[in-house]
């Protein structure tokens, strides 16, 4: 096995730094653009949506009931939101993610993104 130098190891710790964030660069153009996923009368509206990387994604909860807007494999999780409360979150890569209300299970949503 070999020992990486320091060098090594710092320039391969950029590298895996810099890849993710490579993506949110490429939309740093100005082109981002903002979405909203209104939470009302037990769903998520829209329910299924398809943003670009670098997108943001904001849901707003209307109802009186505490919601959240969880992955189902754990990639993003809003927590509970009270009536009038949001939560943004900026999705960084290419992907399909499903998710649900943790305390509705019935409430469903997808994110495509290209």
């Amino acid at each position: 096995m070999t020992k990486l130098t320091r060098r090594e190891t710092f320039r391969l710790g950029a590298a895996f730094v810099a890849l993710p964030l490579s993506t949110v660069i490429a939309r740093a153009d100005g082109h981002a653009t903002a979405h909203t996923v209104v939470i009302r009368d037990f769903a998520f509206t829209p329910a299924d949506i398809q943003i670009k990387a670098g997108d943001s994604i904001t849901w707003i909860n209307e109802d009186t009931a505490r919601h959240s807007a969880t992955d189902l494999n754990g990639a993003f999780d809003t927590g509970l939101l009270s009536q009038g409360q949001e939560s943004t979150m900026t999705f960084g890569g290419a992907g399909k993610f499903e998710y649900r209300c943790t305390p509705h299970a019935r409430m469903r949503g997808t994110i495509t993104i290209t």
